[in-house]
């Protein structure tokens, strides 16, 4: 939420592509249910029942993993003060680690294209579960700074590589239903946000210790590497270089083409203004006026609202010729809600509360539209790491570009400027990526392809 990979043998069905906007096309299969535990794929007709228990069992792996996406940070956050005290860290140090998931995100998150030429998705799927959960009880472990940095660094690397994974595995086993399950995903990876940040403190006073409240979501990240344990533990084939894709003798390179670059504007800058409100919404609000509790809750309510919009908006940006009047409602609504907030934040903050949700919506949609652009697992993998390692860099400046606005101007005027700014270059981004297309006929796409 992406460089060549090994998916099962099988091409995989552009339906899903194809009913979302006149474009060409080139007739596939549809992937296997699963080789997680269904076996080989049914015959034509109704689906075995293997096929549909291995479907279910890959759906719920895949709603696990995103609720596991941004518990370690999250939990992090709520406990920043009682980790800084414990382990003796510094303010730059804590600030590092502020700053840590988008870097994070975006350097690790560009290995994952040569780590699934050298596993398969479920099996590298499984251990970056393991690295979290590893990671996550490791670092409660440690009393030094730096170490707690560097385990937190091992945490988030099964993050990163788990964000990649998802839209290309969306992609390979539910061609025809990406919308929904995009949605579905989106809004567990919500309510794993939500949730980790509201318990980590109860969580962490009722057992006595900080390290408990973020030791625990240890736990969770082991329930989701449980669906994928049957495909991880089977010995598999490496497919042909034809079941791999048509990219004509060469690997996909996303960073040679506009479509690559559209779509890495779009989930970068999308991905500044909500890292921008999450680190910066509540001041702006107890600037205005509100107490600390209350603005806090404004915070909450921008999560909370976000829920059903995350869970609507995939299926509606896969429905026919819905895609760019979409990307404009969203950023319509996020401008909207920067304006009010610029004039009237105390008055009007829950309709701003509720306008950014919905404008927050565009996280969901990218990532559906990176499996609508393209046409193989492969290219898919491709266009998600790169539209997420660039996105990520792009939105790490978020939060410090506004911070920086901030403290010398005193206040939100001209912040806010800088992000209704970003939300004209992701408007622009976004039309670009909604123009029918595949990445695989992108000129530049495929390097050492024959011409």
């Amino acid at each position: 939420m992406v460089a060549g990979m090994t998916p099962p043998p099988t091409a995989l069905a552009e339906a899903t592509a194809a009913r979302v906007e006149p474009s060409p096309t080139t007739t596939a299969a549809p992937a296997p249910a699963i080789d997680a535990a269904a076996g080989p794929p049914a015959a034509e007709g109704s689906p075995s029942g293997s096929a549909v228990r291995g479907g279910l069992l890959v759906l719920a792996g895949i709603l696990l993993v995103a609720l596991n996406l941004r518990t370690a940070v999250t939990s992090l956050g709520a406990l920043l003060d009682e980790v800084r005290a414990g382990l003796g860290a510094s303010g730059a140090m804590a600030g590092l680690i502020t700053t840590m998931p988008a870097i994070a995100f975006s350097v690790l998150g560009a290995t994952t294209p040569w780590l699934v030429r050298r596993l398969s998705p479920a099996r590298l799927l499984a251990v970056a579960m393991a690295v979290l959960a590893g990671g996550q009880v490791l670092r409660v472990l440690t009393g030094n700074p730096y170490v707690f940095v560097a385990l937190t660094a091992v945490a988030l690397a099964g993050v990163a590589v788990a964000n990649i994974l998802l839209p290309m595995l969306v992609k390979q086993y539910f061609p025809d239903r990406a919308g929904l399950v995009t949605g579905a995903y989106s809004m567990s990876l919500t309510i794993g946000t939500t949730v980790a940040a509201a318990a980590a403190v109860p969580v962490a006073h009722a057992f006595g210790s900080w390290r408990f409240g973020l030791g625990a979501w240890a736990l969770l990240a082991a329930v989701a590497l449980l669906p994928w344990l049957p495909a991880a533990l089977r010995r598999t084939r490496r497919p042909s270089a034809a079941a791999a894709g048509p990219t004509r003798g060469g690997r996909l390179r996303p960073g040679r083409t506009r479509l690559g670059w559209a779509m890495a504007l779009y989930f970068g800058v999308q991905s500044l203004g909500g890292y921008a409100a999450m680190g910066w919404l509540a001041q702006m609000f107890r600037d205005a006026g509100y107490s600390a509790q209350n603005a806090g809750l404004l915070l909450a309510l921008v999560t909370a609202f976000g829920i059903p919009v995350a869970l609507v908006m995939p299926s509606v940006a896969t429905r026919a010729g819905a895609l760019r009047p979409a990307i404009v409602l969203l950023s319509t609504a996020m401008a909207v809600a920067y304006v009010g907030l610029a004039f009237l934040p105390y008055e009007g903050a829950l309709l701003w509360v509720a306008l950014l949700a919905i404008g927050h919506g565009a996280f969901p949609l990218v990532l559906v539209t990176i499996g609508l652009r393209a046409r193989t697992a492969e290219g898919t993998v491709a266009l998600s790491a790169f539209a997420q390692s660039t996105g990520y860099a792009i939105a790490a400046l978020g939060p410090l570009l506004v911070g920086m606005l901030y403290a010398a101007t005193g206040g939100w005027h001209l912040p806010i400027g800088l992000l209704l700014a970003a939300v004209v270059v992701q408007t622009l981004a976004g039309l670009a990526m909604a123009r029918p297309r595949y990445l695989e006929d992108e000129p530049g796409a495929v390097a050492g392809a024959s011409r």
